[in-house]
């Protein structure tokens, strides 16, 4: 295991990566610890930070989300919803002043891997021998901790309900395994820590029934594959991916056969027959149309943020917290415009780290790749749910994006200047 405290270099390094050791279980107490860090970070590096065009695009957009609020159907809804944006627009800021070199991704993926241990073992308790809550402890931790889970038979562990863990897994996952192919290129065997941290990851990703998650996992183990030109590795993970999908929807007599051998608990929650006869306002397909609809309505400056819940009860007679799918959410709640911009802003940065990728040392390249692949994980995972209103998850959401800014904007400056030193 290579993440050791005295390898941290500033105090402000303590503030982060202990808040995001202790994230999950005490969102409240992390808290602390990243707003000193934003504090600290932005009183030094103030005029760096609002010289970026990035930040300022975020800042024009918290602008109009303000002005967004004012004209909400329900305004109080509309300015409460601007917690899930507003400070998270600060912490990319800061995160991506403070974020200038791989070692410091390095750090943080330990970080974070570290801070899934607790939930893990957790959420196997919760399931496999009969671990129940409330867990309250103060303002400082709490989380529910439902017998069986949320919904039951599906590993929630410290979060509220299963698919909001599955995407934290989907982090965890995709850092650790990435700290894991390091030491295995290095070595010939990762460290047993390491090695659990990841089939413990993978086995809670399976146990939470999220298939968003499973084709999340999925997807970036083939580009950590492709990437590394492991071809038996594409062979393989393509192959299984092929056979579990052939049992679910494939055509018969080989359906029936595959179903001998793939386990029922995958290709029965694929077909969804693990859930069977479920109310028509419950289906993605129905909220999605209605948010749809709603941005018909109001395409340029939508109902406002946190409406479309309110809207969807009245009309439909029963409560969803969003329309499972971001894009939808916000094109609804703030409008097609300011949509626009949000996908405009998160795009070129993503668009900046890919063209990075290819100039960067070797050594450097797959820690890097792993954030992007990370961010993007979190990002297909919001097509299909929207988790950010666990400010855990929009923290690790926000501090991915920020950690890529961070290095995009590091590797550009120091270019300028070589490139300052050559003229002279």
């Amino acid at each position: 295991m290579n993440f050791k405290i005295p390898n941290l270099k500033s105090l402000v390094d303590w503030q982060l990566h202990l808040g995001l050791i202790i994230l999950p279980l005490s969102p409240f107490l992390a808290a602390f610890g990243l707003l000193w860090m934003m504090v600290n970070v932005w009183r030094q590096e103030f005029h760096t930070i609002i010289r970026r065009p990035v930040n300022q695009g975020f800042a024009i957009l918290a602008a109009g989300l303000l002005v967004n609020a004012c004209f909400a159907q329900n305004r109080g809804d509309g300015f409460l919803g601007l917690f899930n944006f507003l400070p998270f627009f600060v912490l990319f800021a800061a995160v991506s002043a403070l974020i200038k070199t791989p070692a410091q991704l390095r750090r943080i993926s330990w970080a974070i891997g570290l801070s899934a241990v607790p939930v893990i073992i957790i959420g196997l308790g919760q399931l496999f021998w009969g671990w129940t809550g409330p867990i309250k402890l103060w303002m400082a931790i709490y989380f529910p901790l439902e017998p069986t889970g949320t919904p039951p038979g599906r590993m929630a562990s410290v979060f509220a309900y299963a698919n909001v863990l599955a995407s934290y897994l989907v982090i965890t996952f995709i850092l650790t395994l990435e700290l894991w192919i390091e030491q295995f290129q290095k070595k010939s065997f990762p460290n047993f820590f390491l090695s659990l941290l990841v089939i413990g990851n993978a086995l809670a990703l399976i146990l939470t029934h999220s298939r968003n998650a499973w084709a999340i996992a999925f997807l970036s183990c083939l580009a950590f594959a492709v990437y590394l030109g492991w071809r038996w590795l594409v062979t393989a993970v393509t192959a299984a991916a092929g056979t579990v999908l052939w049992a679910a929807f494939g055509l018969d007599p080989l359906r029936q056969w595959l179903r001998l051998v793939v386990p029922a608990y995958f290709w029965k929650r694929l077909t969804d027959e693990l859930h069977p006869d479920r109310p028509i306002a419950q289906l993605r397909s129905t909220q999605w149309q209605f948010a749809w609809d709603l941005t018909l309505r109001r395409p340029g400056t939508g109902w406002g943020l946190r409406n479309f819940t309110t809207i969807y009860e009245a009309q439909m007679d029963y409560w969803v917290g969003h329309p499972h799918n971001l894009i939808l959410m916000l094109m609804a709640e703030t409008g097609i415009i300011a949509t626009l911009w949000f996908c405009g802003l998160v795009g070129w940065v993503l668009g900046k780290a890919v063209l990075l990728l290819g100039q960067m040392k070797n050594e450097d390249r797959l820690i890097f790749f792993s954030y992007i692949v990370a961010f993007g994980g979190c990002s297909l995972f919001h097509l299909l749910d929207v988790t950010l209103f666990d400010a855990r998850i929009n923290i690790l959401g926000w501090l991915l994006l920020g950690s890529i800014a961070g290095i995009v904007d590091n590797y550009r400056g120091d270019r300028m200047s070589k490139g300052m030193r050559m003229i002279e």
